[in-house]
């Protein structure tokens, strides 16, 4: 088996792994975003666009399922839905101007600041 076969079978295992991890509202797309950038070498940039189209069936069968569930709030998500999609568009244009590397510490310092709140948060 050569490098780039098993490069590619580690990919797709962290893409299932970080799938897996998305349903359970784990951050799997972060954690997806970490492994492209460090272990698959990804430009941060190029990672992010691979995270977005990551985002699209996972977070669609993951509204699905809250839907079902009645865990839906349908006034709210109405009202956070186009201001979100919006403020993601915005900030992506802006991301696409800023150096990479300050983008990958920036990124740095969003996931421990999440993390830290999540795991120090009630």
């Amino acid at each position: 088996m050569t490098g780039a076969n098993v490069l590619t079978g580690l990919n797709a295992l962290a893409g299932f792994l970080c799938g897996v991890l998305s349903g359970y509202g784990l951050g799997g797309g972060s954690l997806l975003l970490l492994w492209m950038t460090q272990a698959a070498h990804l430009r941060q940039a190029a990672a992010q666009g691979v995270n977005l189209l990551y985002f699209l069936p996972t977070s669609a069968a993951a509204l699905v399922s809250h839907f079902k569930n009645g865990l839906v709030e349908k006034k709210a998500a109405l009202w956070t839905a186009l201001p979100g999609m919006a403020s993601a568009a915005i900030t992506a244009l802006a991301a696409s101007s800023v150096d990479p590397s300050l983008l990958r510490r920036l990124f740095g310092i969003f996931c421990i600041a999440v993390g830290a709140k999540m795991f120090f948060g009630k």
